[in-house]
C-alpha cells in the first residue's frame, strides 16, 4: 500500500501497537511476580477493541508480541530458549494471548472505563487459566518441592495457585496500560479528525 493512501487511523493504530512492545521490551531484565504488570494484555484487548478487522486483530498483536519475545529471549533470557528462538511452552501463552485478543473484541463494543475494568478481568483470567495450563501439562517444576507439578487434580489446582500473583499482575497492567493506550488513542483520534475537519473546511474556503 503506497504511504499517500495509507489510513490515518490504521497507521497510528500500529504505531500503538509497536510502542506497547517496545515498552515491554524495555521493562524486562528479572523474572518476579511482578513481570506480568507489562503492555501485552492491554496491546491485545487494544487489537481486539479497535481492528476492524477481525484478522488485524490478531495478527499485528501475535506478531508483535513475537518480535519481543524473540528480542527478550535472545538479550535476556538465552538459557530458556535452549538454542532456539522461543521458550518452551511458548504456544499455550500465544493461545492465551488470542484469548485475551477476543475478549477485547467480546467486551469493548464502545471505550470506557467500566468496559476496560471487565475486560481487563477477563483477559487476566483467561491468560491465567490457559497458560498454567500448559505449564502444568509440559511438566514444570513446582518451586515449592522443586519436583514436577503432579498429574492429577491437586497438581493442577497448586499449579493455578502458584500464578495467582502473576495472574492478579497480569490484570492490574491490563488496566494501567489499557488506560494509556485506550485514552491516548482516543485522544488522537479526536485530534486526526479535527485536523481533518480543518483541512476540508479550509479547502472549501480556497475554492
Amino acid at each position: 500500500m503506497p504511504v499517500k493512501n495509507l489510513n490515518p487511523r490504521f497507521a497510528v493504530l500500529l504505531l500503538f501497537i509497536a510502542a506497547a512492545c517496545i515498552l515491554r521490551i524495555l521493562g524486562e531484565g528479572k523474572i518476579t511476580p511482578f513481570s506480568n504488570i507489562t503492555p501485552i494484555g492491554a496491546m491485545a484487548l487494544f487489537g481486539g477493541a479497535y481492528f476492524t478487522s477481525k484478522w488485524k486483530s490478531y495478527i499485528f498483536p501475535l506478531l508483535a508480541l513475537f518480535i519481543s519475545d524473540v528480542i527478550i529471549q535472545q538479550v535476556f533470557y538465552p538459557a530458556f530458549s535452549q538454542g532456539g528462538l522461543m521458550y518452551q511452552g511458548w504456544a499455550w501463552t500465544y493461545l492465551g494471548f488470542a484469548a485475551m485478543v477476543l475478549a477485547g473484541q467480546l467486551i469493548i463494543k464502545r471505550v470506557n472505563m467500566p468496559n476496560l475494568v471487565m475486560a481487563s478481568v477477563a483477559a487476566a483470567v483467561a491468560h491465567w487459566l490457559i497458560t498454567d495450563f500448559g505449564v502444568w501439562l509440559g511438566g514444570c517444576t513446582d518451586p515449592a518441592t522443586g519436583s514436577p507439578y503432579t498429574k492429577d487434580m491437586a497438581g493442577l489446582l497448586k499449579c493455578y495457585a502458584m500464578a495467582v500473583p502473576y495472574m492478579k499482575a497480569m490484570f492490574f497492567g491490563n488496566l494501567a496500560y489499557g488506560a494509556i493506550l485506550f485514552g491516548g488513542f482516543e485522544l488522537t483520534q479526536k485530534a486526526i479528525t479535527n485536523y481533518q475537519l480543518r483541512f476540508r473546511k479550509t479547502g472549501h474556503e480556497c475554492h
